[in-house]
């Protein structure tokens, strides 16, 4: 028996209520879509193309948030995610499907909690999760993973206002990684990143996917970055898919007048985005790892004072939400 679709859309439309003086607003109309166990596909659209309405709804986090903000929510059409219908699903069956989603939002990185190190924010999941995990395990799977990110060593012991935003968008993948997810939904994720990064972030997503069988939706409008790593793309426009297959297909026989332009653009001289936080971020030597720096302090929340390995870039503090809000 074929194995279940771990995402199956069909002809979707995905709508933000009414809210205040505000009429209901139709962000996806007409979304089909299919990611297969082990699949890691990328969306790509402009802005205001529902792509990221897409993938908060499609990871759960619509449903979390509802009633307590302007949510969107599935109106028509059949959304299914590991199982789950999206469509009027019930808040008992939430936790359920959000074992198995990963999720990082576009914004992530600028909303880590503040007094936090990131050895603690990339582990916190684990100990929501089970309480009793074990502290020393949980220090060596979230420092596996920020080197894997190209974060240096000493990244371990810092708080969010000593990394770029680059960094901290990267704490944050490490962060959605954490859990071993069968669907990682991840919105923009090297939002931030240097662009001589970026294809390596993408890279670090799709290949700790694959090595476990599972599977990825990856939001992006950087194709060069998508380019090595997805297995397909889809071209999302004014809330419908223009485009489905490979980056070479959909580019080289484009169907639609946005995908026409798409194609064109990709030809021009890539730019660098000068909001991106600089290469020398380096890369972690996973050898220098000490047991001893994911121990003790580094989950007490003590703050720790390592002027030698600060980064020279002025990041500015990312003021994060409380810890309980994270939960």
């Amino acid at each position: 028996m074929a194995e279940r679709n771990v995402l199956t859309a069909s002809d979707v439309t995905i709508e933000y209520p009414s809210h205040s003086v505000s009429p209901a607003f139709t962000a996806v109309k007409g979304f089909t879509l299919t990611i297969e166990p082990g699949e890691i596909v990328g969306l790509v659209g402009s802005s205001g193309s529902g792509k990221s309405t897409l993938a908060h709804v499609a990871s759960g986090q619509a449903a979390v948030r509802a009633g307590k903000e302007n949510s969107p929510r599935v109106v028509g059409g059949s959304l299914d995610v590991l199982g789950f219908q999206m469509r009027g699903l019930k808040r008992s069956k939430l936790n359920s499907l959000t074992m198995g989603v990963g999720y990082v939002a576009q914004d992530a990185g600028s909303n880590l909690t503040s007094n936090m190190t990131v050895a603690e924010l990339v582990a916190e999941p684990l100990f929501l999760r089970d309480k009793r995990y074990d502290r020393h395990e949980a220090g060596l799977k979230a420092a596996t993973l920020v080197d894997a990110l190209l974060l240096p060593v000493g990244t371990m012991l810092k708080q969010p206002h000593e990394l770029s935003s680059g960094q901290r968008q990267r704490v944050a993948v490490a962060r959605g990684l954490i859990l071993d997810p069968v669907l990682l939904i991840a919105d923009e994720p090297t939002a931030g990143i240097d662009v001589s990064v970026r294809g390596a972030v993408i890279d670090v997503i799709a290949g700790l996917q694959r090595a476990r069988g599972a599977s990825a939706l990856i939001v992006s409008h950087d194709l060069e970055a998508l380019r090595r790593s997805v297995d397909r793309i889809a071209v999302i426009h004014e809330g419908l898919v223009v485009g489905l297959g490979t980056i070479d297909e959909v580019l080289g026989d484009p169907r639609h007048p946005y995908v026409v332009g798409l194609a064109r653009e990709t030809q021009g001289p890539h730019q660098p985005d000068p909001d991106a936080d600089p290469i020398e971020d380096g890369y972690a030597d996973a050898e220098e790892f000490d047991d001893d720096a994911f121990e003790g302090d580094a989950f007490e929340g003590d703050a720790v004072d390592d002027e030698s390995e600060r980064d020279d870039d002025g990041a500015d503090e990312a003021g994060g939400p409380d810890a309980d809000e994270l939960r």
